[in-house]
């Protein structure tokens, strides 16, 4: 493990904007952190943690220490008939996880198929899609606090989750390292193919009795179509939650524009598409010089050249500002913003 001085983030976050940190270290295991976190330089600085970054956006370079999580195993804890308990590495990338489990026939995350980022950051953002999120099939993670290097086990319930968040981006933001995490998942299991993008494209392909791998690639398949290549062009996917809202709010906003996009929230409330919103407000596929929303996917902001941090906040400010001046609803990002 090395502790490296002045180090570039700009090809570790999937913004790609310029932007360094004073310390930077890599951890490929439980004992590198400790060793790392007990360092007399390393205690004294304030601490971030970084995984496939692609839920981040530096406005500005960072004055601490970020730790990038590279802790990347996968093991089968426990197994019978009906389910499966199983351990992965914060580090994994996530959607490797998916494929193990796809490719063993264990149900429960495979509507979360190509959801960019690590394996630490899906309890942290309670990652979910298509009627499904990473609570479903939570069981319990490991991590560290940076305070005092105590190990700590959560359950389910320590969690607090709640949509597109956790104890972990709320009361225990930058004062913790998640080190592995446990789902159970099914064997004997009923599939969620109610979200609607997913009903029609598996009636599109004619797949009347679909099995794990096909709601897996239809999921692949759609998110595809609507997102940008990580690759190609910078950005973070969703870059805004979608608003929840009470039902007298949305009747209201119904009466007015009857095509609005909603979904029910386990809440009680509404939830609103931000998308619609946002291409409503005539900003998608928009541009404002080297930023601007994807022409597939309002909801997307895309870094298109040599963007810097700050102007891919300003323009999300602006779209921000607009859909509240045309539906009195203020978006919440879902990006973390340093």
């Amino acid at each position: 493990m090395k502790l490296l001085e002045n180090f570039s983030l700009k090809n570790l976050t999937t913004f790609g904007v310029e932007a360094s940190t004073k310390y930077f270290a890599e951890i490929f295991s439980e004992e590198e952190l400790v060793e790392l976190l007990s360092d007399d330089k390393s205690r004294r600085e304030k601490k971030i943690v970084l995984g496939g970054g692609s839920n981040i956006l530096f406005t500005k370079n960072f004055n601490g220490l970020l730790i990038k999580n590279s802790i990347a195993t996968i093991n089968v804890l426990k197994e019978n008939e009906d389910s499966v308990l199983i351990e992965a590495g914060a580090g994994l990338i996530w959607n490797d996880l998916v494929k193990f489990c796809v490719e063993r026939n264990f149900g429960g995350i495979e509507n979360l198929t190509l959801i960019p980022g690590t394996v630490g950051a899906a309890p942290i953002q309670n990652i979910g899609a298509y009627g499904k999120e990473l609570a479903d099939t939570f069981y319990s993670l490991n991590g560290f606090y940076f305070e005092n290097c105590e190990k700590k086990t959560f359950s389910k319930s320590d969690c607090k989750f709640s949509y597109r968040s956790s104890i972990f981006k709320e009361n225990l933001k930058d004062k913790f390292i998640i080190t592995s995490i446990k789902l159970k998942l099914n064997k004997i299991f009923k599939l969620n193919i109610s979200y609607k993008a997913l009903n029609e494209y598996l009636e599109k392909v004619g797949i009347k009795e679909p099995t794990i791998r096909n709601v897996s690639d239809a999921v692949a398949e759609i998110r595809r179509s609507k997102l940008p290549d990580l690759s190609k062009v910078g950005n973070a996917g969703s870059f805004f939650k979608n608003p929840e809202e009470n039902f007298e709010t949305f009747e209201k906003l119904k009466s007015e524009y009857p095509d609005i996009k909603s979904f029910p929230s386990e809440s009680g409330k509404v939830k609103l598409s931000a998308g619609w919103l946002i291409e409503k407000c005539g900003w998608k596929g928009k541009r404002v010089g080297n930023v601007g929303t994807s022409p597939d996917h309002a909801l997307v902001i895309c870094n298109f050249g040599n963007a810097t941090g700050n102007e891919i906040l300003e323009f999300a400010m602006r779209v921000k500002k607009e859909v509240v001046n045309k539906f009195g609803i203020t978006l919440q990002e879902e990006v973390n913003i340093l």
